[in-house]
């Protein structure tokens, strides 16, 4: 059976990612950073192993690669941590900044590089997770967004030096996972009121997306899928 790593598997956007990934055949492998409670219950559903820790950290790499190999065949990674990083360039300091490179660039690139390396020249997909702040221009949003726009160019970068395939979804207003607070709050009705969008985004929406690109022999990669209605 074909694993998939989900780094930050256990949230809204994971826990649907995961739960798809299983009825499709594969064996998730749940990596999360601080939520035990809900990563083990997930796991128990599914009939799935679980690895705690922050990917920008060696050893939880390689714990989650481990982990992915002890379950089956390695084949696929998913990057969907991440944090919002909600602090205005103007009152950031040098720690904000870096702060949020680390967890919305830096793992998820290292955590990349790691998998192909385990991987080898087997066939593989990696999916990350961007955001439409990281494709789009939004006033205030330099502290997130930057990041993750450095993640979609570095994707593009990595599809044509690897082989497995290496492809981003970039989740539009979604409620679910990081913006469902802002969500909830009325801050994105607006979007609804001028019919920007017919509605706001569910989980499943972007869990399709990414199984989508996680399609064993798919044909696709290099590419930004984004899902935002």
């Amino acid at each position: 059976m074909r694993t998939l790593i989900l780094a930050g598997g256990s949230g809204g956007l994971g826990s649907a990612v995961a739960r798809l990934a299983s009825e499709r055949g594969f064996k998730p492998v749940i990596g999360y950073l601080r939520n035990k409670d809900r990563a083990e219950a997930l796991a128990a559903e599914l009939s799935v192993p679980t690895v705690a820790g922050d990917i920008a950290e060696p050893a939880v790499r390689e714990r989650l690669i481990q982990a992915a190999r002890n379950a089956g065949e390695l084949y696929g990674l998913a990057v969907l941590s991440g944090d919002p990083a909600r602090v205005p360039i103007e009152k950031a300091s040098m720690e904000d900044l870096l702060a949020s490179t680390r967890v919305n660039f830096a793992g998820p690139v290292l955590m990349a590089r790691d998998f192909v390396a385990a991987l080898g020249d087997e066939d593989g997909s990696i999916v990350f997770t961007s955001t439409m702040q990281g494709v789009g221009v939004f006033a205030g949003s330099t502290v997130y967004g930057a990041p993750k726009a450095a993640l979609v160019h570095t994707a593009r970068i990595l599809a044509k030096q690897w082989k497995a395939r290496v492809n981003v979804v970039a989740p539009g207003v979604n409620n679910a996972g990081m913006a469902e607070q802002s969500v909830q709050s009325g801050k994105y009705d607006s979007y609804l009121e001028r019919k920007i969008i017919p509605r706001f985004g569910k989980p499943q929406d972007v869990a399709r997306a990414i199984l989508f690109l996680l399609e064993p022999d798919n044909y696709v990669t290099g590419q930004v899928l984004t899902v935002d209605g």
